[in-house]
C-alpha cells in the first residue's frame, strides 16, 4: 500500500510540474501533460526509487531523477512540439520543480519504506584473500642435513 500511495504522488506531482512547465510554455494539451506524467512516474519510480536510492542514497537518485526526467521530456518533447527553446525552458522548469520535490519523495520513502538492512552498503569480498605467513629459507635444511 505505501507503493501505491508513493506512486501517486509522484504522479500528481509530475502533473503539477508539467502543467506548469508546459501548459504555459509550449502548446502542448492535457493529454500530453498527462502522458509525460504517466511516462516519467513510471520509470523514474522503477529505475530511481526502486533500484538507485537503496543502493546509492539519496543525492544519487534526485540527480538521477533530473537527468532522466530531463532526457525523457526532451527526447519527447522534441518529437512532439515544434518549438525547441520552449521545450528547453519547460522541461528545465518542470524538472526543477519536480526534482524540489523529489527531495520529500525519497525522505519520506527512506524513512518509511525501506528499512536500515534494505539499504546497508555491501563490503565487496574479494575471491582471494591475502594470507601472511612466515617464510623460511628453502636452502638452509639442506645446508643443515650436510653438516
Amino acid at each position: 500500500m505505501k507503493h501505491v500511495s508513493i506512486i501517486l504522488t509522484k504522479l500528481l506531482i509530475a502533473l503539477f510540474a508539467f502543467s506548469i512547465g508546459f501548459l504555459f510554455f509550449t502548446e502542448a494539451t492535457y493529454v500530453d501533460v498527462l502522458t509525460f506524467a504517466l511516462l516519467t512516474t513510471t520509470l523514474s519510480y522503477i529505475a530511481v526509487d526502486l533500484i538507485i536510492l537503496p543502493q546509492f542514497g539519496n543525492r544519487v537518485a534526485l540527480v538521477s531523477d533530473f537527468i532522466l526526467t530531463y532526457f525523457i521530456v526532451w527526447v519527447f518533447g522534441s518529437v512532439l512540439f515544434a518549438n525547441y527553446m520552449l521545450i528547453a525552458w519547460g522541461s528545465i522548469l518542470a524538472t526543477g520543480i519536480m526534482t524540489f520535490c523529489e527531495v520529500f519523495v525519497h525522505s519520506y520513502l527512506m524513512k518509511h519504506v525501506y528499512t536500515k538492512e534494505s539499504h546497508r552498503q555491501h563490503k565487496a569480498r574479494f575471491a582471494f584473500d591475502t594470507e601472511f605467513a612466515k617464510d623460511e629459507d628453502p636452502a638452509s635444511p639442506i645446508k643443515k642435513d650436510r653438516d
